[in-house]
């Protein structure tokens, strides 16, 4: 028996293109579905109201901050409604150089789109990430994916597809 096919839009915001690259792997890792790459910097508010299965994906930028152009579309994101939405979350970062703001952007897009009628999935545990702290950690498990691709891109592959596995079935 066939799966139904979802559609899903990965909107990501990438500042030197390993954001971009983790959005492409895990769309080629959802290949029974519909996958959209939009890039935050170009999308369109409307782009929210098409689709009800949202993957979001940052990079953290300085120390914790919100990568640039999320960081400049965060106003209309968190006018958005994502009522009845469903969203999974991933983010970047080195937990070698910015151990203390280990992928706090990823923290601060939860921030922003939970309480907002809509289904955070994808929460990874925070088990085998050496961090001292940060904004996206829930109290031992990260608010989604989370990928070091400056400390640990051996590890990139297998993250993206255990996660991709554990959301597939939660997607509408």
């Amino acid at each position: 028996m066939k799966s139904i096919m979802k559609k899903i839009a990965i909107i990501y915001g990438s500042s030197g293109g390993n954001t971009q690259d983790v959005a492409k792997r895990i769309a080629a890792q959802l290949k029974d579905d519909e996958v959209t790459l939009f890039d935050v910097a170009k999308v369109k508010p409307d782009v929210f109201d098409e689709y009800s299965n949202l993957i979001l994906g940052t990079s953290t930028t300085g120390i914790g901050d919100l990568q640039d152009d999320w960081d400049l579309y965060l106003p209309k994101l968190l006018k958005t409604n994502l009522e009845g939405k469903t969203l999974a979350l991933f983010g970047l970062g080195d937990s070698s150089s910015y151990s203390d703001s280990f992928v706090d952007s990823l923290g601060i897009l939860y921030e922003a789109v939970k309480g907002k009628g809509c289904r955070v999935i994808g929460q990874v545990s925070a088990d085998g990430y050496q961090f001292d702290e940060s904004k996206a950690d829930l109290g031992g498990e990260f608010a989604g994916l989370v990928i070091d691709e400056d400390n640990e891109a051996d590890k990139t592959d297998s993250r993206i597809a255990n996660w991709v596995a554990a959301i597939a079935a939660q997607l509408q």
